[in-house]
């Protein structure tokens, strides 16, 4: 029905940036919530940042100042701009979809994920 595919993961230096991209097919609404997690290895999955339609957004405070999220419904895509990558960055990065009713919940679709990985 729907699927997200992840892109644009990989190794980079710390102090350094990536674009993450989320390409969304098959049924899909543009007023649908759009999230990016993270989980490092034995660590709890978090939300990283989320958009909202309406524009409102979302940054965990880990991330704040140094990510970015944008979407582009014409294209059903969302985007995570990462920039001052640290090593506690490393993680891999799963696309969400929902309509829960708040940031964190909700999420029906999920990526396969991408892998990001700062090196010291």
């Amino acid at each position: 029905q729907v699927q997200l595919v992840e892109s644009g993961g990989g190794l980079v230096q710390a102090g350094g940036s990536l674009r993450l991209s989320c390409a969304a097919s098959g049924r899909t609404f543009n007023t649908y919530t759009m999230g990016w997690f993270r989980q490092a290895p034995g660590k709890e999955r978090e939300l990283a940042a989320a958009i909202k339609w309406i524009g409102n957004t979302y940054y965990a405070d880990s991330v704040k100042g140094r990510f970015t999220i944008s979407r582009d419904n014409a294209k059903n895509t969302v985007y995570l701009q990462m920039n001052s990558l640290k090593p506690e960055d490393t993680a891999v990065y799963y696309c969400a979809m929902g309509r829960g009713p708040t940031w964190t919940g909700g999420y029906e679709y999920w990526g396969r994920g991408t892998q990001v990985t700062v090196s010291s």
